[in-house]
């Protein structure tokens, strides 16, 4: 099968593109720019482009699909050519449908958790060598690439985004996978540039749970009110399977999982990350794999790329780097850090960086998000908000939405590198919350700071 890929470049685009090259396919492909690594990767594997820009004389009769990636406009000239040859046009999640009609698909869906969720499953199956397709939204220890297809595995275990499909299917990627196994961990208001009211989000969750092939099984955690609601009003017939935060302590900077053989030390942890693992757990039974098994796998993950992962450390302080961006993520892993070391004072540093974050409107939602840190710092660039062509944000407004009379803010990257710069790290944990990196902060110069 010949396939081509409009926006190859992308963190999801170019991984399905080395799935399909790895199974066999012909691949081909085309981006405006292209960063590392997928730069890297693609040029490994012998389809980097040769030139950037867009070729509509690449497009012809012979190709079978054109992969559509949410990088490239609607009135893009590769695209206006396939159109006019009529050519089979996919999103990114119709075109993995397509590759997984005839297995069992497991489609794990929230606002928060999906990823770690994922990684849990995979590792889980990884450890136990059960060989399962996958697409996840980070790399993972162990694991060469993050989509993985085949003709022969039974299962294919899906990250279940709620964002947009394509340029031209304006359907969140969920709504497309149909799953015979699903989970939902989580709902908070995000993405609002595409979903304005927290009603209109909700609903895709509905929708998604309506998704769900007859007969299936919707696993989900019915500590959120929403996620109760939503599973609950269903009408669809499924089996619905509630799961919860799991007994556990923290002595000494280590998480121990209660079991039915006793205390587990695991390397992950905060209330999230252990709400998290029960859900994969049921996920991974439903896999069929027992109960022993599943903790004597889990007690070896580290983590996700990005969620909550160590990047340094001495013997009186430690540094997290995490994804985290939305409140119910900023909170989760600020309370998590200080939980884990209680001992210690949290320094907890958030650049407000994605486009629902630099909304004025949505910046309420940040209430009390920083309250478990001691020490709390919000950096934010003026420059990127004229980028997304938002209202001005002031330094007035993120005080005032925080509502945290000692928050530390920050608009200049300079300022903010000679702030973290000039602390004394000594019995500190420090927390660097981000999908940015702060005006361009280099993460190994924070290693040598802590270490």
């Amino acid at each position: 099968m010949n396939v081509h890929f409009i926006a190859i470049g992308g963190s999801a685009m170019h991984n399905l593109a080395l799935a399909l090259q790895n199974k066999g396919y012909q691949v081909t492909g085309s981006d405006d720019e292209i960063f590392e690594p997928s730069k890297s990767r693609l040029q490994a594997k012998g389809i980097l482009p040769e030139a950037y820009g867009w070729f509509p004389e690449k497009i012809n009769a012979s190709i079978d699909g054109v992969v559509l990636g949410m990088h490239a406009k609607a009135d893009n000239p590769e695209l206006l050519k396939a159109q006019e040859l009529g050519l089979k046009i996919y999103s990114y999640p119709e075109f993995l449908y397509e590759q997984s009609k005839h297995k069992t698909r497991v489609v794990i869906g929230g606002s928060h958790g999906k990823t770690t969720i994922t990684s849990m499953i995979l590792h889980v199956m990884h450890y136990h060598n059960r060989d399962v397709d996958y697409m996840v939204g980070a790399q993972l220890e162990g694991f060469d690439v993050m989509v993985k297809l085949t003709e022969t595995n039974d299962f294919i275990v899906l990250e279940g985004d709620e964002y947009l499909s394509s340029p031209i299917d304006r359907r969140p990627k969920f709504h497309l996978y149909k799953p015979n196994i699903a989970l939902l961990s989580g709902i908070a208001w995000d993405h609002i540039n595409v979903f304005p009211t927290y009603d209109n989000y909700v609903e895709q969750f509905r929708i998604f749970v309506d998704s769900i092939v007859k007969g299936g099984s919707i696993t989900y955690n019915e500590e959120d009110p929403e996620v109760k609601r939503v599973v609950e009003a269903s009408a669809n017939t499924i089996r619905k399977l509630p799961y919860h935060t799991p007994e556990y302590t923290v002595n000494n900077g280590e998480t121990l999982l209660e079991t039915p053989e006793g205390e587990l030390p695991i390397e992950v942890f905060g209330k999230h990350n252990l709400n998290n693992l029960a859900g994969a757990k049921w996920i991974c039974q439903h896999m069929g794999i027992d109960e022993d098994d599943f903790y004597e796998a889990i007690a070896t993950f580290k983590g996700a790329s990005k969620r909550l992962e160590k990047i340094a450390e001495s013997k009186t302080s430690v540094a997290y780097k995490d994804f985290a961006h939305s409140p119910s993520k900023v909170e989760a892993t600020t309370k998590a850090v200080k939980e884990q070391y209680g001992n210690r004072t949290v320094v907890a540093c958030l650049e407000l960086h994605t486009y629902s974050s630099l909304n004025a409107e949505f910046l309420k939602e940040y209430k009390g998000a920083l309250d478990a840190a001691d020490v709390a710092v919000v950096f934010y660039s003026p420059h990127a908000v004229e980028i997304k062509k938002l209202k001005e944000v002031t330094h007035e407004q993120i005080a005032n939405a925080f509502e945290r009379d000692d928050l530390i803010i920050y608009t200049n990257p300079d300022d903010f590198k000679n702030y973290l710069f000039s602390q004394n790290f000594d019995n500190k944990a420090l927390l660097l919350m981000s999908s940015g990196n702060y005006g361009g902060l280099d993460f190994n110069e924070v290693k040598r700071l802590i270490g």
